[in-house]
């Protein structure tokens, strides 16, 4: 089991490379990250050896918080609140791709990061918004998870977060708008 300080360096190690990579036009070295941290570069390195395995878990931790907090919203909100709400989440997701970009992309290429699965369950949390607001009568049946997912590409390859995040909170206002159910 790891000790206590391990275990909170490797959880602000991921929550800075997160926000790092977010806010990075390029990719940041790895020093900048660890000086953010308010770690050493060689505890950076203890934890992620590479700059593939600091992008692998960061990436995995969105991802793993993406589809958690789909549950965790339905559980909270209605469904088209929860899944507005997601929606934002998952710009912050497309953002955070931003300084990790070029190695994502050689990753997901060379099979070490399996872009499908990654599909899948993005598809499937959104399937359980749908689902739910289907049986509330909240959200259009006619509409599938892939629709969803092809407007939210759209939607945040135009305004890109978090210079557009105004133009971004509009469209997908002007989306859950056309995802509630015709009025009789």
């Amino acid at each position: 089991m790891p000790r206590a300080d391990a275990t909170r360096n490797r959880t602000q190690l991921l929550e800075v490379a997160t926000r790092v990579f977010a806010s990075a036009d390029t990719e940041p070295s790895m020093r900048t990250i660890a000086r953010e941290a308010g770690v050493g570069i060689a505890t950076l390195y203890r934890h992620f050896p590479t700059r593939e395995s600091l992008v692998d878990a960061v990436y995995r931790d969105q991802v793993a918080r993406l589809t958690d907090g789909a549950r965790e919203l339905l559980a909270q909100l209605p469904p088209p609140a929860a899944l507005r709400r997601w929606m934002d989440l998952f710009g912050d997701w497309i953002a955070t791709k931003n300084g990790m970009l070029d190695t994502l992309l050689a990753m997901i290429e060379s099979g070490e990061i399996a872009h499908a699965q990654t599909r899948t369950e993005l598809l499937a949390a959104i399937g359980e918004f749908l689902n739910a607001g289907r049986a509330t009568a909240e959200l259009r049946t006619d509409v599938t998870a892939e629709d969803i997912a092809a407007n939210l590409i759209g939607i945040f390859t135009v305004a890109h977060p978090p210079e557009h995040n105004a133009r971004a909170s509009r469209l997908l206002n002007i989306l859950m708008d056309g995802l509630q159910p015709p009025k009789p």
